[in-house]
């Protein structure tokens, strides 16, 4: 007896074996022919929109996990947004300039950029990244993907470059721009500004230091009995290397400072600490001349 007629199973066309590898190919083309993300965002025209923007890949080499994990990730969020009745707009983009481009141009190229100019060096980069812009693009789409490939955003392109100065503009009149200090880490190796995430540090042990900082203006505060001795301000800092760089002394308003003398100089520090730092650097610190509220010492000046 055949036992599979005895069975009451539902008719259907799909086959028993998925086979995606050999089909998957057909049903992007399908979306692709038939403009299914046009057709979709038309059916969707003026609902609520759902924007996702999306942060560019470098336009240097081979996808891999991370990007088909990003991608798809997302594309799944704007699916099921779609399908919760949002109009959501997908343009992909990339990133085509820095030196996650030049490093893989020259050495994908075999480039000797000190033998060439900026400008020859610049096209090399720039034909690179549009290279690898349409290999990433097909292995997106061959993930599934949906999106406005035909129409991306690339950083190179003329009209995204004028798009970020007039977002600089914009910022720039509402006063978001300044100029101030702060530490570019250098590699001289690639001889370029290296971002702070890749910096990776060694471990090491550095000492603290106590540091006389010479008083040049004490806004009338020095006590009689201090004057005509050399004053300083006393810091402590866990970072000596940062000295250098050191533009300021900061006081807590409301803290009580001490002018000590010690070994023929007056030293302004922080009265609660004495003792603890004359046990640490060795020093008497018990003639107190007098003592300041941190708030009155605003605006005194040190060299």
């Amino acid at each position: 007896m055949d036992y599979g007629k005895t069975l009451n199973l539902p008719e259907t066309e799909f086959p028993m074996r998925a086979g995606l590898p050999q089909r998957e190919p057909d049903f992007l083309k399908f979306w692709e022919e038939n403009d299914i993300y046009g057709k979709k965002q038309a059916l969707h025209a003026g609902h609520k929109k759902f924007v996702l923007h999306d942060g560019p890949p470098y336009a240097n080499g081979k996808i891999h996990m991370g990007h088909a994990l990003n991608k798809i990730l997302k594309d799944i969020i704007m699916k099921y947004k779609y399908a919760r009745g949002f109009d959501t707009p997908y343009v992909p983009g990339w990133d085509t300039h820095g030196m996650p481009i030049e490093h893989a141009a020259i050495k994908e190229l075999g480039l000797n950029r000190n033998e060439l100019d900026p400008l020859t060096l610049r096209r090399k980069c720039h034909d690179f990244a549009l290279q690898w812009v349409d290999i990433q693009r097909e292995d997106f789409k061959r993930l599934g993907v949906l999106g406005d490939w035909e129409n991306p955003y690339i950083t190179l392109h003329h009209s995204f470059e004028a798009e970020q100065i007039r977002v600089f503009g914009t910022m720039a009149n509402k006063g978001y721009i300044y100029k101030g200090k702060k530490t570019v880490y250098w590699c001289p190796h690639c001889e370029t500004a290296l971002a702070e995430a890749e910096i990776e540090y060694g471990e090491q042990k550095t000492p603290t230091i106590f540091v006389k900082m010479p008083l040049v203006k004490d806004n009338g505060q020095t006590p009689e009995a201090a004057k005509g001795k050399k004053a300083y301000m006393v810091i402590w800092t866990t970072t000596p290397w940062t000295m250098p760089a050191n533009v300021a002394v900061a006081l807590n308003p409301a803290l009580e400072y001490a002018w000590v003398e010690c070994e023929g100089e007056v030293l302004f520090m922080a009265k609660d600490l004495l003792a603890q730092v004359g046990a640490v650097c060795h020093k008497d610190l018990s003639n107190i001349l007098g003592t300041t509220l941190g708030k009155d010492m605003e605006y005194a000046e040190c060299v």
